[in-house]
């Protein structure tokens, strides 16, 4: 028999690795980058929900931060992206509202962020930039979800309601 923890944990693994992958397609912008890094948090947690969007949220926005060369945004970036992979797993009613919830804790969260480490000018710079990243990562997840969900991408002894 197949150990279910092992199988939840790889399952991240692979994920969080997937996140990764999509987040070296970046543009540089002043004050960091804009990548497709939370196209993987939005797929992960529309798919499967709320503890995974912030695990692999929390984890790939650290890694990534380290592995290009942006080791003072770390930190945020493990609160911000796990936070706003928690909200946007959030399901039923409470959907909407944790979809705002997922971009205000990422944008404000960079926001607030970037005028600390450096001024509030160059934190509205990364505003719009921010922005779009969430609102592609949003919609590009949404749709990947919704493919896999069709086609049964993930066994459904990973899946959870």
């Amino acid at each position: 028999m197949r150990n279910k923890k092992t199988q939840d944990v790889v399952l991240l693994a692979i994920l969080t690795a997937l996140s990764l992958v999509l987040a070296f397609i970046h543009v540089p912008t002043p004050t960091g980058f804009v990548t497709l890094l939370d196209v993987g948090i939005f797929f992960t947690a529309f798919y499967l929900g709320k503890k995974e969007g912030a695990i692999v949220g929390g984890l790939s926005g650290l890694l990534i931060d380290f592995l290009l060369g942006y080791p003072q945004w770390a930190f945020f970036s493990l609160v911000f992206h796990g936070a706003q992979g928690y909200f946007a797993g959030w399901k039923g009613k409470k959907q909407l509202i944790g979809l705002v919830l997922a971009t205000v804790s990422m944008v404000g969260g960079y926001f607030v962020a970037s005028s600390l480490m450096y001024n509030v000018a160059d934190a509205v710079t990364g505003l719009v930039a921010n922005i779009l990243q969430n609102v592609v990562g949003l919609v590009l997840g949404y749709l990947l979800a919704q493919a896999a969900e069709r086609i049964g991408a993930i066994n459904d002894v990973f899946k959870r309601n």
